[in-house]
């Protein structure tokens, strides 16, 4: 398992489809995982530290598991297939579910939860981005700075 780092999202045109952005920590490769509005508004809102009025469902798991004295220790990337990301959120108790990588990331956002990918996912779908590219990937950090939840066509109210 590789630790990975949320670079952000943006959205993929011309689909209009969201992505998440993450990154090798110590690495050169990049996974993108094509993602729904309303999970990237999510992480986009916890990147930023906004605080919805009122609570977003991943608010609201992570205020349940404070209640429920139960930690999240990892997110794991664990699978590819057929285009299909798969995730495993695993508990301090020892039990792990299964859920979409999306939701995976916005909840480990929100509780600073490291984030792991399997390297057999990495190898099939993460990609190097060579030293020429790097000015891209800066031009994406700072269209993550700028981007708000509206972007996304969801507002927050």
């Amino acid at each position: 398992m590789k630790h990975m780092e949320v670079v952000g999202v943006r959205v993929e045109m011309p689909s209009n489809q969201p992505i998440v952005l993450l990154k090798e920590s110590d690495g050169d490769r990049y996974l993108p995982i094509w993602i729904g509005g309303v999970e990237a508004t999510a992480i986009a809102l916890a990147q930023q530290g906004v605080a919805p009025a009122r609570p977003l469902t991943h608010d609201l798991l992570r205020d349940v598991l404070d209640a429920l004295d139960t930690g999240l220790e990892t997110v794991n990337i664990t699978g590819l297939n057929d285009g299909i990301f798969y995730a495993e959120l695993v508990f301090s108790n020892g039990v792990e579910v299964s859920a979409r990588p999306s939701d995976s990331i916005a909840l480990a956002l929100r509780t600073g939860t490291p984030i792991y990918a399997h390297e057999d996912v990495i190898a099939e779908a993460g990609m190097p981005i060579p030293d020429e590219q790097e000015d891209q990937v800066e031009a994406f950090r700072e269209f993550l700075d700028n981007i708000s939840p509206e972007d996304f066509g969801r507002r927050t109210e």
